[in-house]
């Protein structure tokens, strides 16, 4: 009874583009009770439903989401939500994906911040949180959008942060825009202490037998690529310390993309987990110590997810560390959701 009272009482949320639930994972431990959410991916709105079954999910392209009938379907009236919040698929924005901004991102899914700002429209919620990559930027799309919530009389910032230092066990750079309605909402302060990939990961069970399905997948490597893995030393250790016989032509070409065939470290926070975080060839994710690359309970854990976060494997492992990897790390995002909770709490 006390805690369904407490959820009575709780502040509102709506989840735009909620992947497999990190940003609702995060809204919900600072507080809000999330009522709706858009998701289009079917295996992402699956893994969704696993951990957030009481929440109304619409499983379809947001575009054709209607925002009336998300206020009939919550019985809400427009001015009521608490905050709205989503990370438009953000591809496209990214500096990598366009060869360090060389190249035009042209990508469709771009103009999904036009929906986002839609549904600011219609529902008119007291706050908003908006995160995606750094590049937003400079998307072209992005200063109207803040210029039209002004507009309407949100008071908005965004800025750069490091999701490692919010808790989270791995360096992540993200722009985050923060607004409330005729009100300013400051960004959560940095915490003092850093996590590291040895406070997360190292006392799990065994890879391999575990019982659990995500920690369990198998490799599946060539013996080449195996004793590659093998050489790379330690706790830390770099492809550029591999002997000559064993380092790739393309490796001694090319100064870039240093992670590569690289360790995590015990004692530092992870490099930013991404879709390739099970292929050592993608970046530093070749276990601190055993000759592998880390599992996707592993990424999941390194991600901000809980140990009992739960997750389907049966699209197999490319498909499931896409979904981890494109994930909103929980504590971030609930360090700066509870930034909006004060302030909207304190005009209640």
């Amino acid at each position: 009874m006390k805690e369904t009272a407490t959820l009575e009482h709780a502040l509102t949320a709506f989840d735009m583009f909620s992947g497999c639930g990190g940003l609702s994972e995060g809204l919900k431990a600072a507080g809000f009770k999330v009522l709706g959410a858009v998701e289009l991916d079917d295996f992402a709105a699956d893994n969704y439903v696993l951990n957030h079954p009481e929440v109304e999910l619409w499983r379809r392209d947001v575009r054709k989401v209607t925002t009336s009938e998300v206020l009939e379907k919550l019985s809400l009236k427009k001015g009521e939500l608490d905050l709205l919040a989503g990370c438009p698929p953000c591809q496209g924005f990214s500096t990598l994906r366009t060869r360090n901004g060389a190249i035009s991102g042209k990508d469709p899914r771009n103009t999904l911040l036009r929906e986002f700002q839609r549904f600011v429209e219609d529902l008119q919620p007291k706050a908003i949180m908006l995160e995606n990559v750094p590049g937003l930027e400079s998307y072209w799309l992005f200063k109207p959008f803040c210029d039209r919530l002004r507009d309407l009389g949100y008071i908005g910032q965004f800025r750069t942060l490091d999701a490692v230092d919010y808790s989270v066990p791995q360096r992540r750079k993200r722009l985050i825009y923060l607004a409330g309605l005729q009100r300013k909402i400051d960004f959560a302060p940095a915490h003092s202490e850093r996590v590291t990939v040895r406070q997360k990961i190292a006392e799990l069970p065994p890879a391999g037998n575990s019982g659990d399905p995500i920690h369990d997948l198998p490799e599946n490597r060539t013996e080449k690529v195996r004793l590659r893995i093998a050489s790379v030393p330690k706790d830390g250790g770099s492809r550029s310390q591999l002997p000559k016989s064993s380092q790739l032509k393309c490796h001694k070409k090319c100064n870039g993309f240093k992670d590569v065939y690289g360790r995590m470290s015990w004692n530092k926070p992870a490099p930013t987990i991404t879709g390739g975080c099970f292929n050592p060839s993608k970046g530093r994710f070749i276990h601190p110590e055993e000759n592998r690359a880390i599992t996707m309970r592993e990424a999941a854990i390194l991600q901000g997810f809980r140990h009992d976060y739960m997750f389907s494997a049966k699209r197999g492992k490319v498909a499931l560390a896409m979904m981890i990897g494109n994930a909103l790390p929980p504590p971030f995002i609930k360090a700066n959701a509870e930034s909006v909770s004060n302030v909207l709490k304190s005009v209640r």
